[in-house]
């Protein structure tokens, strides 16, 4: 069974990041203000951003390694924006 690490805009321009195994669900959980505390009081949401995982322990650990980053950094890898991703990498 497939499972995601995906990221959300918020409407107050924050990213939301997120592991899911049913990424459809989730995403109308959080349009719902069901999804968690932090997109209930910043709708609305839109996803910008998925990967794809064989297993959902490993859609967590990428979540969580995601979540440390820079506004910057998500903001980069959401555009496929490799040669900043590096650059702020190395910040």
């Amino acid at each position: 069974m497939a499972a995601y690490m995906y990221i959300l805009i918020c409407g107050n321009g924050q990213y939301y990041v997120g592991s899911t195994k049913n990424l459809d669900l989730r995403i109308e959980q959080h349009q719902l203000g069901q999804g968690s505390n932090f997109t209930k009081k910043n709708l609305p949401v839109r996803l910008v951003y998925v990967e794809e995982f064989d297993r959902i322990d490993l859609a967590f650990n990428r979540e969580k390694q995601i979540q440390k980053w820079s506004h910057d950094k998500k903001e980069a890898l959401i555009n496929g924006d490799i040669k900043r991703l590096k650059l702020l990498s190395n910040n």
